[in-house]
């Protein structure tokens, strides 16, 4: 078995979910990377929809779809990802991807806040169609982290397990409190 990071972690079980012509959406889209793995997965006749509160995350983002050559299958967004529900209908996604925490190597101080990411996972569960995925890589540490990560994972667990399957792991025996990978499934 490899030694999967987070984010190749999520790829796997996404690679599983997404089909062609599948709509997607990056609610933390970063640097990109995830972004460009979903315009893969969903190829050209899918849709990817990318958020991001930061106008370098786009840039950074858009540069690196234009390098890797994708389908020309996204929607790149500087707004924050509780709007996500004003670009896609009640139950049409097939999956969304969180990255919570703040952009790698941007500034610590522009990161994911607990109260607005609950409420981005709301929204996302409704967008979610049956047996949609939803994946999230709980970043913790410095700042607001800690805060996040347990308002977060308490919020998880007030689920409907009839409507959700939350699986949640960890990287049980590394220091310096790594991420957290979860996986949503709407049943």
């Amino acid at each position: 078995m490899k030694n999967y990071q987070i984010t190749e972690w999520c790829h796997h079980f996404w690679r599983e979910q997404i089909r062609p012509g599948d709509l997607c959406i990056d609610a933390t889209m970063g640097n990109g990377k995830d972004t460009q793995v979903l315009c893969e997965l969903t190829g050209k006749g899918g849709k990817v929809l990318a958020f991001d509160i930061q106008e370098c995350a786009l840039q950074a983002t858009r540069e690196r779809l234009r390098q890797a050559g994708v389908p020309e299958n996204y929607e790149l967004y500087c707004r924050s990802h509780v709007h996500m529900d004003e670009y896609a209908k009640e139950g049409s996604v097939s999956c969304i991807v969180f990255n919570l925490g703040y952009l790698p190597g941007g500034d610590h101080s522009k990161a994911t806040r607990a109260e607005s990411s609950i409420e981005a996972i709301e929204q996302g569960l409704r967008l979610l169609k049956k047996g949609g995925l939803m994946s999230l890589c709980i970043y913790s540490g410095g700042d607001s982290g800690y805060e996040e990560k347990d308002g977060v994972l308490a919020y998880l667990r007030t689920l409907d397990s009839q409507r959700y399957l939350v699986i949640c792991s960890e990287y049980y025996n590394r220091p310096n409190h790594p991420p957290i990978p979860v996986l949503i499934v709407r049943l």
